[in-house]
């Protein structure tokens, strides 16, 4: 997950300690997503023979977290969707555009957790509704929890690594080109991944 503690700041240290208590029935709470120490991630097919991936590097969020009742558990994500990044400006500038994700006109990408399960061990399912465009649509997110630990500055974290599919038509997000060899520019199927970071509050 990352060195915990804030960006630019001291002590300097990377040591962790063990969060309080044992078991998950002590992480019972609620968590802000800590976006220094967060991604959000995708990779699409390019050329039928490659793969392009990016990230959004801002966003906000929230997990509330029930360790005895794992079902009760529930999260929000909020992605600035002008932050998207993918290495190259003119590609980035195609996406912003609407072709694309018309971000003049849809800013903002969300989610919003509808339901929660344990699969058994450190592996969890979350589903919700992800709205694109002005589209909403059920995802299902599948979780594996990473561990809890009280970084150098006192602060309670979570960690949670992720992966989901999604076929973009389905948000109208349809925009392509034909390859003279055949196929098309750009895959339907998008992988996410997540690897996030959540402090508890106070």
């Amino acid at each position: 997950m990352g060195i915990f503690g804030p960006k630019d700041s001291t002590p300097q240290t990377t040591a962790t300690t063990p969060a309080a208590g044992t078991g998950l029935a002590a992480l019972t709470g609620d968590y802000t997503i800590d976006p220094a120490h967060t991604s959000i991630g995708f990779t699409a097919r390019h050329a039928m023979v490659t793969n392009v991936k990016g990230s959004f590097t801002e966003f906000t969020g929230s997990l509330h977290l029930d360790g005895d009742e794992p079902a009760k558990s529930t999260a929000t994500l909020d992605v600035v969707m002008d932050s998207i990044d993918t290495g190259n400006a003119d590609r980035d500038t195609h996406l912003k555009s609407a072709d694309f994700f018309k971000t003049d006109e849809f800013p903002t990408m969300t989610f919003r957790s509808t339901g929660a399960e344990s699969l058994g061990g450190d592996d969890y399912r979350i589903t919700g509704d992800l709205s694109i465009l002005g589209v909403t649509r059920p995802i299902t997110i599948d979780l594996e929890f990473n561990g809890a630990a009280t970084d150098p500055f006192g602060n309670q974290r979570v960690g949670f690594e992720g992966k989901a599919e999604l076929l973009r038509s389905e948000w109208g997000l349809t925009w392509n080109a034909a390859l003279e060899t055949g196929g098309v520019l750009i895959s339907d199927k998008i992988k996410l991944n997540f690897d996030v970071s959540a402090i508890k509050n106070a």
